[in-house]
């Protein structure tokens, strides 16, 4: 498996916003979601860590959204139903590294200021929060959506299970 994590944030809070190993809990939360899914595959992901104006910048480029958002998923392959890896060997040269073999899952971007404003609102931890917007947009990355009440649920229950499995409780420090 192959996380690629960018760091953009340039402000000089980032270790007290995040004061943990991001990379050890982006590999816990992106491990246990594979795990969850029954991914037959080792993948690739990058993560992207911005600011408000990086993320605003890149919704507006990207979606013609011209706001601050929490997280963006950006997805390289397409699912008939969600979490189903079946026929993605079907188009071996788009789906996978011709070099390593892994799945192309796609990219996440994530805004360090949200990270914590939405800890301090949820109250629970920036570990939390920042987990469960990895474990959230893994999910994009696997086709899961939250557009109807019926995909909302299904995809909200597999976050907790998700970060339970992690050991990344709302409590968590």
């Amino acid at each position: 498996m192959t996380i690629t994590i960018e760091n953009e944030y340039t402000g000089d809070d980032f270790a007290r916003i995040l004061p943990f190993d991001i990379r050890a809990v982006a590999d816990k939360v992106v491990n246990a979601a594979l795990d969850e899914l029954d991914c037959p595959y080792e993948v690739s992901v990058s993560i992207l860590l911005t600011d408000s104006e990086g993320i605003r910048g890149i919704n507006a480029e990207m979606r013609n959204i011209d706001a601050e958002t929490d997280v963006l998923s950006f997805p390289m392959c397409e699912y008939e139903e969600p979490g189903c890896f079946d026929h993605l060997e079907d188009d071996i040269s788009g789906n996978f590294d011709p070099e390593t073999g892994e799945l192309l899952l796609g990219d996440i971007v994530l805004c360090v200021p949200r990270i914590r404003s939405q800890a301090e609102q949820f109250g629970h931890s920036t570990l939390r929060e920042y987990a469960f917007l990895i474990a959230h947009s893994l999910l994009h990355l696997t086709g899961f959506d939250h557009m109807e009440p019926e995909e909302e649920a299904q995809m909200f229950a597999l976050q907790e299970k998700i970060l339970d499995s992690c050991g990344i409780t709302r409590d968590a420090v």
